[in-house]
């Protein structure tokens, strides 16, 4: 991984897109800061630099919702994470990076297709809250899909908005599952070599941008309307989403 100028022309506007997404919409959205640097990195080059920014996001991030997360729905998430991230260990030490392309750039797609069957009316809103046990294993899902794209919002949004919390009480409860889910997830990317001299100097070079970001995303939480953003959300995802799919089996038919 070289830090030039192509690095920082990606990696500056992916680290400002996951701060004010985690900040100020929710996670959901905050991986496809880990598809966009994985365009010109190695997936686990893209996931190491990304966790300890996510990682000082959160951080920030506490302050303004602090106390106010749903702590049955965080306590189920949390413990259903640990699973979810043992699955995502054994994965990493078996698979090849375009196995981790290939899954990033599905997990991207298929949280678009999630959320537009939602808006066509193709999946009908639910009318009874989920109960425990599909709160934890939105929390395997969600710690699975975290540890491998950083992109374990999505299933965390399915169970939370089935709760009919309020905007502010699902923001709550996505920064603080998110923190602790980041924290369990560290020691194993530092065990598996994730993390290199370099991705910890991007990061030192990236942190200001970062907490920029989660400011703007505070802010923006209450005046930037949800459907801007998030449409540029989904094109972002479509576009890594399906490059990132092409690189991987493009790569494996050339084997």
């Amino acid at each position: 991984m070289t830090l030039d100028a192509m690095f920082f022309a990606f990696a500056v506007p992916a680290v400002l897109f996951a701060a004010i997404s985690k900040a100020g919409f929710g996670s959901g959205a905050a991986f496809a800061s880990a598809s966009i640097l994985a365009l010109i990195l190695e997936p686990a080059q893209a996931l190491g630099v990304m966790l300890p920014l996510l990682m000082l996001i959160d951080v920030a991030s506490l302050r303004p919702y602090w106390r106010k997360w749903d702590w049955a729905a965080t306590k189920l998430l949390i413990l259903g994470a640990v699973p979810g991230i043992l699955v995502a260990i054994w994965l990493y030490q078996v698979a090849n990076a375009d196995v981790f392309r290939f899954l990033i750039g599905a997990i991207s797609l298929l949280f678009v297709g999630y959320q537009a069957a939602g808006a066509w009316g193709l999946m009908k809103p639910r009318q009874t809250p989920l109960g425990p046990v599909a709160g934890f294993i939105s929390g395997i899902v969600a710690g699975f899909t975290s540890f491998v794209s950083h992109a374990g919002g999505p299933a965390v949004a399915i169970y939370m908005l089935s709760q009919g919390v309020s905007k502010t009480t699902y923001q709550a409860t996505t920064v603080i599952v998110f923190w602790i889910v980041n924290i369990l997830k560290f020691v194993p990317y530092a065990f598996l070599g994730i993390f290199t001299w370099n991705t910890l100097l991007a990061d030192l070079i990236l942190a200001p941008v970062a907490l920029i970001g989660t400011w703007l995303g505070v802010r923006a939480h209450h005046m930037v309307p949800e459907r801007l953003f998030f449409a540029l959300t989904y094109t972002l995802l479509v576009v890594t989403g399906s490059k990132l799919i092409w690189d991987s089996l493009d790569h494996l038919w050339r084997a």
